[in-house]
């Protein structure tokens, strides 16, 4: 393994049904990733494409569900394609699942070239940067500042490449802020209907923070709002249906579409 991967640790998420390799410091997979994949439908015989894969947790969380699935892990960041390549294989994925060193702002003769062109995935997903540099306070870790931070106007660049890659009525799936609600579908107004969203709530009482969003290419169909998800009680305690999706493997209803 290259020198900038020596600082790793290796953590299980899933309650134990993945390991992954992922750096000391910086961006560290938490409930967001798990959260996604859960909410990212898929068949058999189908590919899926995860893109800002990182170092692969929400992708091999799909293909570790779905043993009939093909999965292709899109990331810029040539230290956490390599830890993504060595997740795979160390999940025994390997086989179904192909790590792609490659920005998702590229043109398309690249996404091309790198095994991805028009029309060749039936899902995509993605964890895209959502914190506006000219809003937030970011952090100093340069690795931790690319996965969280980029210009709201990247978001439509990824949109685009999603539109691109999907056939005709394939889904995005996306987690975002909850805050940046009206953004998400402005941006995706365009090429997605058909869009449902669950928000995430700290507690059942507080405010979502984040949102799970699921959209068709090229659907007309009307929005749709799913009851909310709360992740703790109101002592600190994970709640049940909470434990269901991060511990157990649970699935989310978007991930029925």
């Amino acid at each position: 393994m290259s020198a900038v991967l020596s600082e790793v640790t290796e953590d299980a998420v899933l309650g134990g049904r993945l390991q992954l390799l992922q750096p000391r410091s910086g961006h560290r997979v938490g409930h967001d990733a798990i959260l996604l994949a859960a909410a990212t439908p898929a068949r058999a015989g189908e590919h899926v494409v995860e893109f800002g894969a990182g170092v692969g947790a929400a992708g091999l969380a799909v293909a570790q569900r779905l043993p009939g699935v093909r999965v292709t892990l899109v990331e810029r960041d040539p230290a956490l394609v390599e830890l993504a390549a060595e997740n795979a294989r160390r999940n025994g994925l390997a086989g179904r699942v192909r790590v792609c060193a490659l920005d998702v702002r590229a043109a398309p003769p690249d996404f091309t070239a790198a095994g991805l062109p028009p029309q060749s995935a039936q899902r995509v997903l993605m964890n895209p940067p959502f914190l506006d540099p000219s809003r937030h306070n970011l952090s100093p870790n340069p690795r931790r500042r690319s996965a969280h931070a980029a210009p709201s106007a990247e978001l439509s660049d990824w949109a685009r490449a999603a539109s691109r890659v999907l056939v005709a009525g394939g889904t995005l799936t996306m987690i975002w802020r909850a805050d940046g609600l009206a953004l998400v579908l402005g941006v995706l107004a365009g090429d997605f209907g058909g869009v449902a969203i669950l928000p995430v709530h700290p507690r059942g009482d507080a405010p979502a923070v984040r949102i799970l969003l699921r959209a068709v290419q090229g659907s007309r169909a009307p929005l749709a709002l799913y009851p909310g998800l709360a992740l703790n009680e109101a002592n600190g305690a994970p709640t049940a249906a909470a434990e269901a999706v991060l511990r157990d493997a649970g699935l989310l209803p978007l991930a029925e579409g």
